[in-house]
This record gives C-alpha cells, structure tokens and sequence, in this order.
C-alpha cells in the first residue's frame, strides 16, 4: 500500500488515480504524518437490483382498493370546504 502526504497527492493527483485504477489497491494521504484519507478504485457494482423490502408478503391491497364510495365522495363535496354554488 502507497502512502503519501497532501501535496504530494495535491500535486500528483490524476498520476495517484490512475496508479490507483491500474493497480487496484490503494493509498493512503497522510498529514503530518498521520494518516488522514484512503484513495481507492470505485467498483460499480453490476449485480441485479432485488425488488421488494421489508413489507413484501405482509401487506395485500384489497381487490376493491379501487372502487369510489359514494358516501366519501358525497361528503366529501357536500362539505363546507366546498359549498354549493346555488
């Protein structure tokens, strides 16, 4: 693993990725001799997104879920949000 200090990595930064790409492993940027960050390749991840959650099996939507009812849609309209225009 290569280490090496902020103006270094400032300085060489598109060498630094490229090494990075080409050798897969990382480096290390350091600061006073500490290390600080990690400078690593980014791996797209190709494998299938997987439907479903935490509720997929436990929730089933009525097959009525659809339908209007009339009493809800009749109080809805004939409320005082909407008076009649009479």
């Amino acid at each position: 693993m290569h280490i090496t200090n902020i103006s270094e990595a400032k300085a060489n930064l598109s060498y630094l990725i490229k090494t990075v790409q080409e050798t897969d492993e990382p480096i290390i940027i350091g600061k006073a001799g500490e290390p600080v960050a990690i400078l690593s390749a980014f791996k797209k991840n190709l494998s299938p997104r997987q439907l479903g959650g935490s509720w997929e099996g436990k929730v089933k939507i009525s097959s009525d879920f659809d339908e209007i009812d009339e009493e809800i849609t009749a109080s809805f309209y004939n409320s005082s949000i909407f008076p009649d225009k009479s």
